[in-house]
């Protein structure tokens, strides 16, 4: 049994003239290290629930693996203060792994903690080949959708989403939450992987920011188009742009902000 994703805490509310005791729902925040062939990769602070997803997305948006099928075998181990996420490879990708093994301590906030080099770090992305076309409202849709899809956060108001929205169904066909947007977008990529969800033929939607990551991993789950609640970085949009990746930001009920690519957006199409 996996340890809960969220508890109650006794908390002291002060007001003028006043101070009161109540329970606050928080979100739980533990280790969770990914390991291949017995050797750990990563350790990341992560939100306990999805872990299976969480080991798959990470391996394939870290492009550890090209497909859900080189990790031969998957194992979710509960420690006295996390999880370890067992994994073996293909020997094909076990041995590319080794020759360029590293170590990187992940907090919920920093996803190129560890890497390397700058070359790692700036690694382009996939290129984006779809001539998927959106509507606005659409768009719209699936923001006021998405909170609906949030139960974890609905309960303690501190954690992140990742989900897919399918044009085929016009709905979410997975949702993710976690306290680390990236881990949030990691497990939402496992989910879509183990379910043969086909990425080209819909939108990813985020309750973050948008960064250079983020970005980056969109790329290779293979979406066309990456919308988000707030702001994106320069980095972001440079690799967006270069990647053929349209990037909506600063995403409300009634208006968002298109930065690359808008014409994937029907009623922007005219933008150059």
């Amino acid at each position: 049994m996996t340890k809960p994703s969220a508890r109650a805490r006794r908390k002291l509310v002060a007001r003028k003239g006043d101070e009161t005791s109540d329970d606050r729902i928080i979100p739980a925040e533990v280790p969770v290290a990914l390991t291949y062939d017995h050797a750990t990769y990563a350790v990341m602070m992560a939100s306990p629930a999805d872990l299976e997803d969480f080991a798959i997305g990470f391996s394939l948006n870290e492009r550890i693996v090209a497909r859900a099928d080189e990790i031969t075998d998957l194992e979710v181990v509960e420690m006295p203060r996390g999880y370890e996420l067992r994994m073996a490879l293909a020997t094909a990708r076990a041995s590319e792994l080794e020759s360029r093994r590293r170590r990187i301590a992940g907090p919920a906030g920093c996803g190129l903690c560890g890497i390397e080099s700058l070359d790692a770090a700036v690694r382009p992305p996939p290129l984006i080949a779809t001539t998927l076309t959106v509507s606005p409202q659409t768009i719209f849709t699936a923001l006021k959708t998405l909170a609906a899809n949030q139960p974890l956060n609905s309960e303690t108001r501190a954690v992140h989403a990742a989900g897919f929205w399918s044009l085929a169904t016009n709905s979410f066909t997975a949702v993710r939450e976690d306290v680390g947007r990236h881990n949030a977008l990691d497990k939402l990529a496992g989910a879509l992987a183990r379910a043969h969800t086909d990425t080209a033929n819909g939108f990813i939607v985020m309750t973050s920011r948008i960064s250079i990551e983020l970005v980056q991993k969109t790329c290779v789950m293979g979406a066309p188009l990456l919308a988000a609640v707030s702001a994106p970085t320069t980095f972001a949009l440079e690799a967006a742009e270069a990647a053929n990746l349209t990037l909506i930001a600063v995403a409300r009920d009634d208006s968002f902000e298109i930065f690359t690519h808008p014409e994937r957006i029907a009623a922007a199409a005219h933008v150059a």
